[in-house]
């Protein structure tokens, strides 16, 4: 095997592995709505634009944040003001928007 065929190998191989990592990093992490502390949301309303740190109050339900694949719905958070459980969800929600 040529020096050059052997480079392009070992390039092509590093390309996928990186590829690979890339991708599982990104599959491991969810939009989660409504968990986020006011001021503390992420977000991305398009190319070149950007909302992140947006949210007014606490848990607003149309804002998101990234957490762990798989925990947005066992997010342990405070009850709303009529004891109802909050909870995170991977849809906006309409509750603690902020009139």
């Amino acid at each position: 095997m040529s020096k050059s065929v052997k480079t392009l190998a070992v390039a092509s191989a590093v390309a996928a592995a990186t590829m690979t990592a890339t991708t599982a990093t990104a599959q491991s992490k969810e939009k989660c709505y409504g968990v986020s502390l006011a001021g503390e949301n992420g977000c991305a309303a398009g190319p070149g634009t950007t909302c992140a740190g947006t949210s007014t109050v606490d848990y607003q339900g149309n804002a998101w944040t990234l957490v762990e694949a798989g925990t947005c719905k066992d997010l342990n958070l405070p009850a709303m003001a009529d004891g109802t459980p909050r909870k995170g969800s991977l849809e906006p929600l309409d509750r603690d928007i902020p009139s």
